[in-house]
């Protein structure tokens, strides 16, 4: 009673909207096809394909579901929507002209979601993502970048204090060890690659006035406190990977794709819009 229950609250919040995400799903069983029934009521049958576009349409509701459930809750909430539909065709509800006017609208959205995957964003091959990204990145020149290290402390007096350390040869990585509050200190101070525009302006007009190898003479203060910085490299920003990128690459391509595409087709089609006269 109690696991039924709970299969009854999970259909309920199923069914309680309606959207289209992607969302883990048990798939259908080892060598299952699309045309497979796995329900019938009062003889109509309900198919894998039916369950996959159940999960596809419920999708963020199905979110709320433990994994190992979602299969059986679509398919109670499959066999409830045929039992209200065979009700509905029982009362001739799917002759009028309002269903006709909606599944006329519905066949015109599901043929475009049709076309733009098989024709749009389907025709975006990995070769196309990888053509691009060398075009787009031939000669690419990165802005200028360095590495740095900091030891923050609260007082200008303990940055003083750090320099002489530093002076007297202590190394700049123990020394951010134990003394800086910054949360790199248990990295020996290290910040990695950065450009100027990621840090605030006192401390990246300093790291990028010095020179590679060297290390604050004088303190400089910001509003986290005051820095001791060395700076350890200065390069150009190298070229981002092709994995880091593609998946933008192929929503550009995609996104240009659609509208050649459309104009085309828009340009090839007999188009007459009726306007509203407004008062």
């Amino acid at each position: 009673m109690i696991f039924k229950a709970c299969r009854q609250a999970a259909v309920a919040a199923v069914v309680s909207g309606l959207v289209v995400l992607a969302v883990a799903f048990p798939r259908s069983p080892v060598h299952a096809a699309p045309d497979d029934v796995v329900a019938t009521v009062d003889g109509t049958p309900i198919t894998e394909r039916y369950l996959d576009l159940a999960a596809e349409e419920f999708a963020e509701q199905l979110q709320r579901v433990p994994a190992d459930q979602r299969r059986r809750v679509l398919l109670d909430v499959l066999v409830d929507m045929t039992v209200l539909a065979n009700a509905a065709r029982q009362e001739k509800l799917n002759e009028t002209a309002e269903f006709e006017g909606r599944m006329a609208f519905l066949t015109t959205r599901s043929l475009r979601n049709a076309f733009f995957r098989s024709r749009i964003s389907g025709m975006v091959t990995e070769d196309d993502i990888k053509a691009r990204y060398e075009k787009d990145l031939e000669g690419y020149e990165g802005p200028e970048e360095t590495r740095a290290s900091h030891i923050l402390v609260k007082t200008e007096e303990e940055a003083v204090a750090v320099i002489a350390e530093l002076d007297k040869g202590s190394d700049f990585a123990e020394l951010a060890k134990e003394k800086s509050t910054g949360p790199s200190g248990p990295n020996g101070g290290d910040l990695g690659f950065f450009t100027k525009e990621r840090m605030v302006k006192p401390f990246a007009d300093a790291a990028f006035a010095m020179e590679p190898g060297s290390y604050s003479k004088t303190p400089v203060q910001t509003q986290f406190g005051w820095h001791v910085i060395k700076v350890e490299e200065r390069r150009a920003q190298p070229k981002p990977a092709l994995a880091e990128v593609q998946e933008g690459i192929r929503g550009s391509l995609v996104r240009e794709r659609f509208a050649e595409t459309l104009k085309t087709l828009k340009d090839a089609a007999s188009i007459d819009i009726k306007e509203t006269k407004t008062e």
